[in-house]
């Protein structure tokens, strides 16, 4: 169900640098952005990242179960399931972390760029695992993510959520784990995903059940794409209440990459319609609406807003006039507090 083969030289072409067998590296646009502007991605206002020190990779480039229509990634998936052959942790790490030195090598003779912030990217502090691919596919993901919190670094894990027996066997658990959940009921996660798997929403509901008992920052992200899954804020607040999330993201489907082949301009929401959404479900919660970052086209729905900030992370920006999280404190502590970096 590929659309595209996912050679090496067609990743580096659109900017990834390959790490391995199986895993790259790409730096984010945000990236350059807090490098050249001082500007940070959402994720900086809602939790504290800075995105001059964020590595964006993956561990599993060529394995995904679905083929989400507004996925902007290339999708030639050679595997549907775990890696059978698969690079060591340890490798993978040092090989990503001198990628990232590399990418952003030439940021360095850029007058716009402070060189303290420069010097500061060089060593990353978060690793967001949410390139391409379905991260919980690696077998070794578990050792990767001891790695990283030994050397202080935090880690962002998406997945899919349809592989729950590699949710399951988490362990350590990353800094936070995103979950998309990307469609309200049944019928338009088979449209709008295209699973390799027919039980690939029984399994997605089972993940949720897990998700609701894991001892760390949860988050249900909910990709909104006009026409296709915007509305329905009841039966998403019904499959929410299964994981009982700590945060939850309702994000604007972005015309961009690849997606440009599958959907048009016309399934972009505006952040006005997003934000509608977002209070509707907020009200069905009970779930503050805490920020809001309109250059991504997204809200943030706090079970406890004064618990957003990671452990030693103060707010990159403060949250716009108005917004639940303004007055909030600067720091927060988690039941994974000991993952974090220092």
């Amino acid at each position: 169900m590929g659309d595209q083969d996912l050679s090496g030289s067609l990743l580096e072409e659109q900017g990834y640098q390959l790490t391995g067998r199986h895993s790259a590296v790409k730096v984010c646009y945000w990236t350059a952005k807090a490098l050249t502007e001082g500007r940070h991605c959402y994720k900086g206002r809602f939790y504290g990242i800075e995105s001059h020190r964020c590595m964006q990779m993956s561990p599993s480039i060529d394995a995904c179960n679905l083929h989400c229509r507004f996925c902007w990634r290339y999708q030639g998936w050679e595997h549907e399931e775990a890696l059978e052959e698969f690079d060591e942790p340890a490798a993978l790490l040092e090989r990503s972390l001198e990628a990232q030195r590399k990418l952003l090598s030439g940021f360095g003779g850029n007058p716009q760029v402070d060189r303290t912030r420069y010097e500061e990217s060089q060593l990353p502090r978060h690793v967001a695992i949410s390139l391409t691919g379905e991260p919980t596919f690696y077998p070794k993901l578990n050792e990767f993510l001891a790695l990283c919190h030994e050397r202080g670094i935090t880690t962002f894990l998406v997945t899919n959520g349809t592989n729950p027996e590699g949710l399951r066997a988490l362990d350590p658990l990353p800094t936070q784990l995103y979950c998309s959940v990307t469609a309200p009921n049944p019928e338009v996660f088979r449209r709008l995903t295209l699973p390799a798997r027919e039980d690939a929403w029984e399994r997605l509901r089972e993940s949720l059940e897990l998700i609701r008992g894991l001892k760390t920052r949860r988050v249900i992200r909910h990709t909104l794409v006009k026409g296709w899954n915007l509305g329905w804020e009841e039966q998403y607040a019904e499959l929410d209440r299964i994981a009982e999330p700590d945060f939850i993201e309702p994000k604007g489907y972005v015309y961009m990459g690849r997606s440009r082949q599958r959907l048009t301009r016309d399934h972009v929401p505006t952040h006005e319609e997003i934000s509608r959404f977002a209070h509707r479900l907020s009200g069905l919660l009970g779930y503050p609406v805490a920020d809001e970052s309109e250059d991504s086209k997204v809200f943030l729905l706090a079970k406890d807003p004064s618990r957003r900030w990671l452990p030693g992370r103060a707010p990159v920006l403060a949250p716009p006039p108005g917004i639940e999280g303004e007055a909030l404190p600067m720091w927060a502590t988690t039941a994974q507090g000991s993952l974090s970096s220092p």
